[in-house]
């Protein structure tokens, strides 16, 4: 299982932690090249369904990015995110895939180089859990 590279999906908030993976971009720091990223105006306009969509059709793992609590330039969207992920980390097991699959990150503009390591750890992460496979149980 040494050759498994995870497919991830990175929902990046277009005020802060997009603008990192940009810096991080232009100042040509390394990360993982299996990380795609869709940017989104604000984390709080991550719907859960995009999340369990992007898992049962082949991801391997789900960032969610924003901006740091108090710093939204949607005045709470990140709150919102917040709490989403933590519904969403208690549902995901239902259906067939483990809570750690999925990770929340606030990381502002100027955070290209914690932006590039927290992307380099959440795949070696998921490396070890390997690929996923879900394993659908219905909840009754």
């Amino acid at each position: 299982m040494t050759d498994f590279e995870p497919t991830i999906v990175a929902f990046f908030c277009n005020w802060c932690t997009y603008t990192a993976a940009d810096l991080a971009g232009t100042s040509r720091l390394s990360y993982p090249a299996n990380v795609k990223i869709i940017r989104v105006m604000c984390s709080g306009m991550v719907d859960p369904q995009y999340v369990i969509k992007a898992l049962l059709e082949g991801a391997d793992g789900v960032i969610i990015g924003g901006c740091n609590p108090g710093d939204c330039h949607y005045i709470n969207g990140n709150y919102k995110a917040r709490r989403r992920v933590k519904l969403l980390k208690e549902i995901l097991p239902s259906f067939g895939f483990e809570a750690e699959r999925l990770r929340l990150a606030w990381i502002a503009a100027s955070d290209g180089i914690l932006l590039a390591e927290m992307m380099r750890d959440f795949t070696e992460q998921i490396k070890v859990l390997g690929p996923s496979a879900p394993k659908l149980r219905m909840v009754i």
